[in-house]
């Protein structure tokens, strides 16, 4: 458990330097959107690169993983939506819950995976965000579309295929894309390009996680009510549990079972928000879920992790 902590203790730390240095204002409040942009197009997508362009893949059972990954996902979305009349929720608040049940952080999750399990679950995460985070979105859309609030979408026809469109320019995506690529076809970054990427990947951590903390709204957790409660317990609790089970009955193990359970413990991730605010979702919900399932997970991930050494 102590290994755990000290793994996991410095990541939460500066989720929590980055939530006070924005609720003191010590950082001007308009640095905070260009930092995440800045993270979420260059640093990331640098380490994503890096990291596939560079990993043996050969050892590692990927289609395993990926299938007890969107199989545990697509059952808690089936689970989720079968509850709907049982919450007692507006549409748009259900949207919310349905985010909330199946996003995840990238942020945290490269950080942690990188100082759980370093080069083999880098390799590994970039491999499940590039499945993933397609699926997802698409799901979430789907419902957003069918739950929402609709005079707070575009009219028209659904968004689905200009968001599917979005999700093959995301840049994690392609910078996991190209990486593999470059991994499949033996290839190498230039002398000059190599270097570069390597610098920018190293900011890419510090500065994900600082602006994480700096999203975090304690009073959304509040006003938002138990509905926040209870998507946290099918986030961290519900989702990951299933995905072991998952595992089990066909036959993941070692790191590829370790890291796919891990990544559906994760956080929902922040982007969820500008969803929810887009596309008729309920905001304030989404908020307080997004900050308690972050908090949360400081508890469950070091849980979780204790749990799998244990089997």
């Amino acid at each position: 458990m102590i290994s755990i902590l000290y793994a996991l203790g410095p990541i939460f730390l500066l989720i929590i330097i980055g939530f006070a240095v924005k609720r003191k204002e010590l950082i001007a409040p308009t640095f905070w959107e260009p930092a995440e942009a800045l993270t979420y197009y260059i640093f990331f997508p640098a380490l994503l690169l890096q990291t596939t362009a560079n990993a043996d893949i050969g050892e590692l059972e990927v289609g395993p993983m990926a299938f007890a990954i969107v199989s545990s996902m697509l059952l808690v979305c089936a689970l989720v939506v079968k509850a709907k009349s049982a919450l007692g929720v507006d549409g748009p608040s259900f949207t919310s819950v349905f985010q909330g049940s199946v996003r995840f952080n990238t942020y945290v999750g490269i950080a942690a995976i990188s100082s759980l399990w370093g080069e083999p679950g880098l390799t590994l995460i970039a491999i499940a965000i590039s499945f993933a985070v397609p699926l997802v979105n698409v799901l979430c859309v789907i419902v957003m579309e069918t739950y929402g609030d609709s005079p707070h979408r575009k009219d028209g026809p659904p968004e689905l295929v200009k968001l599917s469109k979005a999700v093959f320019k995301n840049p994690l995506i392609l910078a996991c894309l190209l990486g593999l690529l470059l991994n499949g076809l033996d290839l190498t970054l230039p002398p000059i390009l190599k270097p570069l990427i390597e610098i920018l990947a190293r900011a890419s951590l510090p500065v994900g996680l600082l602006c994480v903390g700096a999203g975090l709204h304690l009073r959304a957790i509040k006003q938002a009510g138990q509905v926040v409660v209870m998507t946290n317990m099918v986030k961290l609790v519900g989702l990951p549990l299933i995905c072991l089970a998952v595992c089990y009955g066909v036959g993941v193990e070692g790191l590829t079972r370790d890291m796919a359970v891990f990544f559906c413990g994760l956080p929902t991730a922040t982007s969820s928000y500008i969803l929810a605010r887009k596309m008729g979702g309920n905001a304030e919900v989404m908020s307080g879920i997004i900050t308690m399932t972050t908090l949360g997970a400081m508890v469950t991930l070091p849980l979780i992790l204790l749990l799998l050494n244990l089997l």
